[in-house]
C-alpha cells in the first residue's frame, strides 16, 4: 500500500460548496445589519440587551418594584427584578408600580356544555415614578399578553398544571414586555 493513496495532504484545497458561499455570505449581511441596529423580530429577547446604553441599564438598575398583591404579583415583581438587575444594586431613585389583572375566558365546548379550553388574558398596567418629595412620572403603559391551555378529561392535576404553566408564561412574557417598552421610552427620553 502506497502512503500517497492513505493520506491526504494539507496542501490540497477544497473546493467551497454553494451551500458554504451562502452561509458565508449571510453571516457577512448579519454583521453589516447588527451595525445599524438591525434585530430580526422573532429572535429571542434578552430584556438586558435592550438597554445597550449604560445610561439606560443604571436606571433600571436603580429601580425598586413595588409590591404586587397575591402570588402571581409576586412571580411577576421577581422576573421584573431579575430583568432590572435590581438585586444587590444600590439605593433606588426610580419605583416601579405595577398592577396586574387576569381574565379567563373557556373557549372550546363539550356536547354536555363543560370547557375543554381555557383562554387566559393578563394585563399589567404600570408606571415609573421618581423616589423624590414629590414623586414625578417618570414612565407608563399597559401590556397585555394571552395564552390559552387545553383541560383534559378527568385528570384534573394535569389541568391545574397546565393552568399554573400557562401563568408563568404570561407573567414572563409580561416582564419582558414592560422592560422593553420601559427601555424604549427611556431612551426616547434621553434623545429628546
Amino acid at each position: 500500500m502506497s502512503r500517497a493513496g492513505s493520506s491526504t495532504s494539507l496542501s490540497e484545497r477544497r473546493p467551497v460548496s454553494a451551500a458554504r458561499r451562502r452561509l458565508l455570505a449571510l453571516g457577512a449581511a448579519g454583521l453589516t445589519l447588527a451595525g445599524c441596529g438591525f434585530r430580526p423580530l422573532y429572535a429571542p429577547r434578552d430584556s438586558a440587551a435592550t438597554a445597550s446604553d449604560p445610561a439606560i441599564r443604571s436606571v433600571l438598575a436603580s429601580t425598586e418594584v413595588a409590591l404586587i398583591p397575591e402570588r402571581s404579583g409576586q412571580l411577576l415583581r421577581r422576573a421584573l427584578q431579575q430583568r432590572l438587575g435590581r438585586f444587590g444594586a444600590a439605593a433606588p431613585t426610580q419605583e416601579l408600580r405595577v398592577s396586574l389583572q387576569f381574565g379567563a375566558e373557556p373557549e372550546g365546548f363539550r356536547r354536555d356544555g363543560t370547557a375543554t379550553r381555557t383562554r387566559y388574558t393578563a394585563t399589567a398596567s404600570w408606571l415609573l415614578v421618581s423616589r423624590s418629595t414629590p414623586p414625578a412620572q417618570v414612565a407608563q403603559g399597559v401590556e397585555r399578553a394571552f395564552d390559552a391551555f387545553d383541560i383534559p378529561d378527568n385528570q384534573f392535576f394535569a389541568a391545574d398544571f397546565a393552568r399554573d404553566a400557562t401563568i408563568q408564561r404570561l407573567i414572563e412574557q409580561l416582564a419582558d414586555d414592560i422592560v422593553l417598552r420601559l427601555s424604549v421610552q427611556l431612551r426616547a427620553q434621553q434623545k429628546a
